[in-house]
């Protein structure tokens, strides 16, 4: 639990004194003080924290946020969540056959731009190929991307990667293969290790040795889905 690091730690961000903030809050300083060592507030007072600074009571309970990135903090003090670990929920769009069973929606190179902007739009992902593997277990989400580029040979290029949504980051394990969906660089494949602890980010390697591996931040991570499968089969 990293509550009472955590209230002092953004009300010195702020050049907030116990008084200053105490006021904002309603409480006495005593009592902030109290909670600043350790003291456990009610829940009603929790919601008070977490309204103020902006960030979520689980995030400020059960995170160490001086391990965050500037930027993550900036994006929390301009009104945004962080989600470090992939835990929080995210509702994921899907469409189903006229059997309400799941489709395997496609995303060939063409769409992926449109995907990184719209993969909750449930028009786009209806406008999207779709296919069936019988074979694979139907306890999973599927998507299948296809790839550019040759850094994760023997994979060739313009292959498809069949790839199951993983909603805990959490469990994904080092030198997994993963379709990793960003915000600012598209959508990649990649070898993924886990640094979530460490600097809130994913070093991303490639099995082509001639490129190098590269760190990034999971704020900046979209969607996480795992290697299962690929092929190499044409669509228009």
């Amino acid at each position: 639990m990293f509550f009472p690091e955590n209230i002092k730690f953004l009300r010195n961000r702020r050049k907030k004194s116990q008084v200053d903030l105490a006021q904002q809050l309603e409480i006495t300083r005593t009592t902030l003080a109290g909670y600043e060592k350790n003291v456990q507030p009610p829940f009603k007072v929790l919601i008070k924290f977490a309204e103020y600074f902006k960030v979520s009571i689980d995030a400020l309970v059960r995170y160490n946020l001086q391990e965050l990135s500037e930027f993550q903090l900036s994006q929390i003090e301009d009104g945004y969540d962080i989600d470090v670990t992939g835990k929080k929920l995210r509702l994921l769009t899907i469409s189903v056959n006229q059997d309400g069973e799941e489709n395997i929606e496609m995303v060939p190179l063409k769409a992926q731009a449109g995907y990184t902007n719209s993969y909750g739009d449930m028009e786009f992902i209806e406008s999207l190929p779709k296919f069936t593997l019988p074979f694979l277990p139907k306890d999973r989400t599927y998507r299948t991307f296809q790839i550019k580029g040759d850094s994760m040979q023997p994979i060739p290029e313009g292959s498809w990667i069949t790839a199951s949504y993983i909603q805990n980051w959490e469990t994904i394990k080092d030198g997994t293969p993963c379709i990793i969906v960003t915000q600012d660089d598209g959508i990649v494949f990649k070898i993924v290790y886990k640094q979530l602890n460490k600097n809130q980010s994913l070093q991303l390697v490639s099995s082509n040795r001639r490129y190098k591996p590269y760190e990034l931040a999971i704020s900046k991570v979209v969607e996480i889905w795992k290697f299962e499968t690929y092929n190499g089969f044409e669509i228009d």
